[in-house]
C-alpha cells in the first residue's frame, strides 16, 4: 500500500465516525507517537547490542541524542499488540500522559482524546494497524515523509472544517514563497499566529538546505487556539526544532506575548477579515503608527502589529486577503497610503486562486521592510530601494494538485522565479540583474503608485505579458474563427430544435 493510499484509508476511516474537528488530534497524535516510539526503539536496540540492558534503559543516553524517552506502556509495539482491546483509546491517552511526564518539553502538548466517549475504539484500533504499515526509520530521514503526512491531514480537516479551518494552515507552497523571499538565516524569527508551525519548519529546512547553522536562528511564536498550539509543539518537537512558543488565549492583538521584543524576521498568515478583534478597546494603541484600523476588520491591525515587531533592519512576509490591496472603506485606503509613503512596504505579490484549503478567498503577500535603504551606508553591496516598490503578479501560476479538481499549488520552479525576481530587485550579491517583465513583475515608482491612488494590486502595474505569435496571417485567422463561430451557432440552433421536439413529445 502506498503512503497516499494509507493516508486516504485513514481519513476514510475517521470520516463519519467522529467530528472533523477531531481528525487532527487523532491522526497526527498517533503519527507523533509512532515516530517517537520508532526513534526510541532504534536507539534502544543500538544500545542493547553495544552495551547491554543497563545502557538501553538509561534515560540520559536518549536525552544526550535528542531522543524522547518513551516508557514501556507508551511504546508502539505495546499499543500495536493491544490494538484490539476495547480500551485501546484509554491506553493511548495514558501513553501520551506517560511521554509528557518523562519529557518536560512536551508537557501539555500531546492530545488525550482517544478515550473519549465519542471516539470509536475500532477507529483507533484501525488507525494503529494502518500506521504500523508506514515504514519509518526513526531518524531525520523520516521528516519529509512525516511532513507529507502532516500536510495531508491538515489539509483534510481544513477542508472539512470549512473556511475557518484555513485559519491555522498555510499551504506549503505559500510558506515556501515567503521563506525563500525573506531568507531567515541569522537572527530572530517571529510568528504572531503560528498555527501548526509550518513557517518555522520550512525555515529550518531552508537553513539545512543552504548549509546554515540552526543555532543562528532563534524562533518565537504565539497562538490563540490551544489545540493548534499543541499541534505546532508536536510538529517542531518531532524534528528537534527548538522554539519559544506561547499559548495566548486573549489573542496576539489584544495581548502581545513578547511586548518588549523586536525581530529580524516575521512571517504570518493571520486570519482574514476578522471583525471581532477588540478594535474598540485598542483604538488608541501605540502600534497604529499609520492610522487606526477599522473596528470591523483586523487586516491592517495585523499589518501594523507585525511592522511594529520588526527590528531596525527587519523584514516580514504577510499573507493577506486581496481586499487589503485596494479597500478604501473605513480608512483602510489612508492607512495603506501612509504605509507606502513611509517606505514600509517593499513588495506585493498577487497569488493564484485555489491555493488555500477550505476557502476560495483570493490572497496576496505583503513584504514589509523597516529599512528599504538596505543599510547602504554600512553595506554598499546592497541596493537602496527607497522611492519604489516591486510588484509581482503570480495569478497565472500554479497547477492542480494531482488527484484534485480544485486545489492548486505552486511548483518549485515558480516559487524560485518569484523569489529570484525579488532578490535581483533588492540588488543582492549573485542574484543577477533585475529587469521588469511585462505581465509578471514591475518596479514602480512612488509617483506611479500615487497615480493609482495607492491601490497596490500588481495587475495594475505589471501590464500584459507578451503574446506568442502563431505566424497565421490576420485575414486567414479572421476567416477561420468566423467559420468556427458560424458552425457553433448552427450547432446551437440544431440542439435547440432537438430539445423543443423532445419537449413536445412529453405533452
Amino acid at each position: 500500500m502506498t503512503i497516499e493510499n494509507t493516508l486516504f484509508a485513514a481519513a476514510d476511516k475517521m470520516r463519519g465516525s467522529m467530528d472533523p474537528g477531531e481528525y487532527k488530534h487523532v491522526a497526527l497524535g498517533l503519527i507523533f507517537l509512532r515516530y517517537v516510539s520508532t526513534a526510541f526503539q532504534r536507539h534502544h536496540d543500538e544500545l542493547l547490542d553495544k552495551y547491554g540492558e543497563e545502557a538501553a534503559e538509561d534515560y540520559d543516553e536518549y536525552l544526550s541524542e535528542g531522543i524522547f524517552w518513551v516508557p514501556d506502556a507508551a511504546r508502539w509495539k505495546h499499543l500495536s499488540a493491544n490494538s484490539k482491546d476495547p480500551k485501546i483509546g484509554v491506553m493511548v491517552d495514558d501513553a501520551m500522559r506517560a511521554i509528557e511526564s518523562e519529557n518536560d518539553s512536551l508537557k501539555g502538548a500531546l492530545p488525550k482524546v482517544f478515550g473519549r466517549a465519542g471516539v470509536d475504539p475500532g477507529v483507533v484500533s484501525g488507525l494503529i494497524d494502518l500506521f504500523s504499515n508506514i515504514k519509518l526509520e526513526g531518524t531525520p530521514k523520516d521528516f519529509d515523509l512525516i511532513g507529507r503526512i502532516y500536510e495531508y491531514f491538515i489539509s483534510e480537516f481544513a477542508s472539512n472544517e470549512g473556511k475557518r479551518g484555513g485559519d491555522f494552515h498555510t499551504p506549503k507552497s505559500v510558506v515556501e514563497v515567503i521563506v525563500d523571499m525573506i531568507e531567515p538565516v541569522k537572527g530572530r524569527l517571529y510568528e504572531p499566529c503560528h498555527g501548526s508551525g509550518s513557517f518555522m519548519v520550512h525555515s529550518e529546512k531552508f537553513l539545512d538546505a543552504h548549509k546554515y547553522r540552526r543555532e543562528d536562528l532563534a524562533i518565537y511564536g504565539q497562538e490563540r487556539n490551544h489545540t493548534t498550539y499543541g499541534l505546532a509543539r508536536m510538529n517542531l518537537a518531532i524534528r528537534g526544532i527548538m522554539a519559544r512558543l506561547e499559548w495566548n488565549p486573549e489573542g496576539t492583538l489584544l495581548r502581545d506575548a513578547f511586548p518588549d521584543e523586536k525581530f529580524d524576521y516575521v512571517m504570518a498568515n493571520p486570519p482574514f477579515n476578522i471583525s471581532d478583534w477588540s478594535g474598540d478597546i485598542l483604538a488608541e494603541d501605540r502600534r497604529w503608527k499609520f492610522g487606526t484600523p477599522p473596528a470591523g476588520n483586523a487586516n491592517f491591525a495585523w499589518m501594523q502589529h507585525i511592522y511594529d515587531k520588526l527590528g531596525s533592519t527587519g523584514i516580514a512576509g504577510v499573507v493577506m486577503a486581496n481586499g487589503s490591496m485596494s479597500s478604501m472603506s473605513s480608512g483602510e485606503g489612508d492607512i495603506r497610503r501612509a504605509m507606502v509613503e513611509a517606505e514600509a512596504v517593499d513588495a506585493m505579490i498577487a497569488l493564484p486562486g485555489q491555493l488555500f484549503y477550505g476557502t476560495q478567498i483570493p490572497a496576496c503577500i505583503w513584504i514589509l521592510a523597516k529599512d528599504k535603504s538596505n543599510g547602504v551606508a554600512k553595506d554598499a553591496k546592497l541596493r537602496d530601494r527607497r522611492g519604489e516598490m516591486l510588484f509581482i503578479d503570480a495569478r497565472k501560476m500554479g497547477a492542480l494538485v494531482p488527484g484534485s479538481r480544485k486545489q492548486k499549488e505552486l511548483s518549485r520552479e515558480e516559487i524560485a522565479r518569484i523569489a529570484a525576481a525579488y532578490h535581483a530587485w533588492r540588488g543582492e550579491p549573485d542574484a543577477g540583474a533585475y529587469a521588469d517583465e511585462p505581465g509578471f513583475c514591475k518596479a514602480a515608482s512612488m509617483e506611479e503608485i500615487a497615480k493609482h491612488n495607492y491601490v497596490l494590486t500588481p495587475g495594475r502595474y505589471v501590464g500584459a505579458g507578451a503574446t506568442e505569435d502563431d505566424d497565421e496571417p490576420f485575414g486567414e485567422k479572421f476567416d477561420r474563427l468566423t467559420a468556427e463561430l458560424r458552425a457553433q451557432f448552427a450547432e446551437g440552433r440544431r440542439l435547440e430544435q432537438k430539445i423543443s421536439t423532445q419537449l413536445e413529445k412529453l405533452q
